[in-house]
């Protein structure tokens, strides 16, 4: 005889079913926790909550934080579930700046996060460190980015800038247009510039695309069905890290950039060798702080100290090349934005006697005009994330969000609002000259973030990009060729705003008298 029938089958089915409506009942216990609160939420699914299009990878993070925001119209706020899980979309411009600036000390840290044993360069890096050593941290790593600094940078740069003008020219030999893949040829520049200015290495990405750090950044960006899995536990569901005990920058590039980073600091450290760049910065913080207590479980040594090295090669080269391929294309697509552009380009460097300049980069208005609606467009994180340290009740309103609430803003959302950006899918410069930009409500565009946590290589890769956009628009035509996608389509498995397939484009040389 059975335990409960008569009959095992059916004793085994109404055990099922009672452990499937068990399974039910405790996957979907909090919804209706936003509702209970008087919130708009999204209708979860059982188990999955509102996340199942992101993973499953038919969604890239970005976007779906975006349906979110769209899905909110007209509110200041909203919730949504991943699993079982409340999160919480701020959508007001007033509520972001006390998120991201005024009420800092209560969402001072990301939600996103690696497993500190096993994965410390992701976990120890600036990016992703939490309060009070990311404070710490960041006001000693600061001085990197001056004017002074960036200003020496940039004269290395400039032979980066010269070896892709050579390298375009081997391409074009017999003068006709050709068409080339830009977020590879980018991606190769920026790799050789943040490898010399940052580190003092000659990378030589453009000449051997196949050069060491240029695939080991492959890797770190190389969204396979893994890579996605492993970005999506860190931002979206950090509690899960030690179990899946997921790598930040991923298994190989960890090994990779411990072993080369620490020839490279101790080279230095031998040799004497002084050039102002990241590694002397980071050779002084390890005499002075290695064994400094007050970074609260932080020792800037080891792994900790390679650490910064990674995030900021990985973040210099990525971010920057990105800007530069969409800009390219946007101008290809958009001939009498390239041409206004290319003629203030040749009528400064006419001042110039022909010399590219500090000064001269990151002064021209149009072109810092035409890398902003880039960036609006295609910003490379196209969100935030934040957590409540603090239990805190929300300005003008009786709703209190719980310590440890997950906090999203939709960057990406925000962009394309059309109450703060009219037409958003046209790629119009002109939203930013000074006047439209005193004219739209403030934390409605922050591409690199905003508040204290705002990137602290911003300056560095905007400089790298509107150098990489001066060099090759002031003497090359960029136009659409056979294989350029119109609209441009998204990577649905990409953590940060890459282009499905790549971008493709021509490219010819102008003749200068003619233009």
């Amino acid at each position: 005889m059975a335990f409960l029938t008569p009959y095992w089958g059916l004793d085994g089915i109404i055990v099922l079913m009672s452990i499937m409506v068990a399974a039910y009942l405790y996957a979907t216990r909090r919804f209706k926790y936003w509702s209970n609160l008087g919130i708009m939420e999204l209708t979860p699914t059982p188990f999955l909550g509102n996340f199942t299009d992101c993973l499953l990878l038919k969604k890239a993070p970005s976007q779906f934080v975006k349906s979110l925001y769209d899905q909110g119209k007209g509110l200041p706020y909203m919730g949504f579930y991943i699993f079982d899980k409340p999160y919480f979309l701020a959508r007001d411009p007033e509520l972001i700046k006390h998120i991201l600036v005024k009420d800092f000390n209560v969402f001072a840290d990301r939600y996103a996060s690696t497993d500190e044993k096993n994965d410390r360069l992701g976990y120890a890096n600036l990016f992703m460190m939490k309060n009070p050593a990311w404070k710490l941290l960041r006001t000693k790593l600061t001085p990197i980015f001056t004017a002074g600094k960036l200003k020496r940078m940039f004269e290395l740069m400039i032979l980066v800038a010269k070896n892709m003008e050579q390298h375009i020219e081997s391409v074009l030999v017999d003068g006709n247009a050709k068409e080339i893949e830009f977020k590879n040829l980018c991606a190769n520049f920026t790799t050789d510039m943040i490898g010399s200015t940052a580190f003092g290495l000659n990378v030589n990405s453009l000449e051997n695309p196949d050069a060491p750090f240029r695939q080991i950044g492959r890797k770190i960006f190389a969204y396979n069905f893994f890579r996605s899995f492993e970005f999506l536990v860190i931002f979206f569901m950090p509690g899960l890290v030690k179990y899946t005990r997921p790598k930040f920058f991923g298994k190989d590039t960890s090994y990779f950039f411990r072993t080369v980073f620490w020839d490279v600091i101790n080279e230095r450290i031998k040799s004497g060798t002084k050039r102002n760049d990241l590694i002397d910065l980071l050779i002084e913080l390890k005499k002075n702080h290695e064994n400094d207590d007050s970074l609260e479980g932080f020792k800037l040594n080891d792994d900790d100290l390679v650490a910064q090295a990674v995030v900021f090669f990985t973040g210099g080269f990525e971010t920057s090349s990105t800007t530069m391929s969409f800009t390219l294309y946007e101008l290809a697509l958009n001939s009498d934005i390239q041409n206004t552009l290319r003629k203030e380009i040749r009528d400064a460097l006419e001042k110039t006697d022909g010399k590219i300049t500090y000064e001269m980069v990151m002064t021209l208005p149009y072109l810092d005009m035409v890398i902003s609606e880039t960036l609006r467009k295609y910003p490379p994180l196209g969100f935030l994330d934040r957590v409540s340290g603090a239990n805190y009740k929300l300005p003008n309103s009786n709703l209190v969000l719980e310590k440890g609430t997950p906090i999203f803003i939709s960057m990406l959302g925000m962009h394309y609002d059309p109450e703060y950006f009219p037409d958003p899918e046209k790629y119009d410069p002109l939203r930013f000259t000074e006047e439209a930009k005193q004219s739209r409500p403030k934390f409605v565009y922050f591409p690199f973030g905003e508040g204290p946590h705002i990137c602290i290589g911003m300056r560095l890769g905007l400089m790298q990009s509107k150098l990489g956009i001066v060099q090759l628009i002031k003497d090359y035509e960029i136009t659409p060729s056979a294989k350029t996608v119109t609209p441009i389509v998204l990577d649905p498995k990409g953590l940060t705003t890459t282009p499905l397939g790549g971008i493709y484009l021509n490219i010819r040389k102008i003749n200068t008298a003619a233009g």
